[in-house]
Parts: C-alpha cells; sequence; structure tokens
C-alpha cells in the first residue's frame, strides 16, 4: 500500500490480519522480566481458536517471561504495514497442551515440540487488543480489537 492509496476500512483490515494469521509462520514477541527487562525475539506462531500459539523452552527468558508475566505483545510486518497484538499468557507444558492446537502447530510448521526435548511448552496468547495499520493515514482506526472484542 502507498500513502496515495485511500485508506483501507477496519473491515478489509480484520480480513487481511485474519489471512496473515493464517499464513504467516514468524511473529515478534515482547516480553519483559520482573525487573521490566525487556526480551523481544521472533518464534513461530499458529492461529488457532481465536489465539496465538507459540512454543519455546521455560528455560530461556522469552519462556520464562511469558510463563511468569503472563502477557506479552506481537507483532507482524513492517513499519508500513504493521500488526501489534496486547494479549493474556496461558502457559501449557508439552503434555498438557490441547491436541487441537498442537497438530494446528505442527501442520503449519512441520515441527512438533514433544519429539523434541522436554524444557519445551506451548503458549496461548488470548489477544485483548489488536491494531493494524499501513502508513500515518490509517493510524486513526487502527484499533481492530478492544477489550478482548471485534470493534469491527
Amino acid at each position: 500500500m502507498k500513502i496515495t492509496e485511500p485508506p483501507r476500512t477496519p473491515a478489509q483490515r480484520k480480513a487481511e490480519l485474519l489471512d496473515r494469521l493464517e499464513r504467516e509462520i514468524d511473529i515478534w514477541v515482547a516480553t519483559a522480566d520482573s525487573d521490566g527487562v525487556p526480551c523481544l525475539v521472533p518464534l513461530w506462531f499458529v492461529w488457532h481458536d481465536e489465539s496465538a500459539w507459540l512454543c519455546t523452552r521455560l528455560t530461556n527468558p522469552t519462556g520464562r517471561n511469558l510463563r511468569d508475566g503472563r502477557r506479552a505483545r506481537l507483532a507482524l510486518g513492517d513499519t508500513r504495514d504493521v500488526v501489534l497484538m496486547d494479549g493474556e499468557v496461558d502457559t501449557f507444558p508439552l503434555r498438557e497442551v490441547p491436541q487441537g492446537a498442537v497438530e494446528a502447530f505442527r501442520t503449519k510448521t512441520g515441527w512438533d515440540p514433544r519429539e523434541d526435548h522436554a524444557s519445551y511448552a506451548f503458549f496461548r496468547v488470548r489477544p485483548h487488543a489488536v491494531q493494524a495499520w499501513c502508513e500515518k493515514h490509517e493510524l486513526p482506526r487502527r484499533h481492530l480489537m478492544r477489550d478482548g472484542t471485534w470493534v469491527v
């Protein structure tokens, strides 16, 4: 999209966002530890049952931050096609992750963490706020979800 094009409607943005969540494999994951030290990493993800499902080791900073802080900010896109998602995190040890989520993750990524190291866990990020915009002219109507409810 170029800034000379008219802004997309919120409904168009939501449709494009949902398409991207199905299509893209990597998402930026921002967390912080109990001292507020930030951590930003890309992880594979799957969008399943209105949540983003991530997998990483509980022994690394991201895994600990997701488990202990129970909040994350996820981001897609570059600076001209932005998606920001703030959400609450639930942690699932490998033996407790819902079968549908792990199968969706395996199908999309080709990797089943249950067959890897025991220190892996799944994390469900349930969004409570979602923003999407391309360029400055879409900023005024960028909020697609507030308080866990789609506003579109």
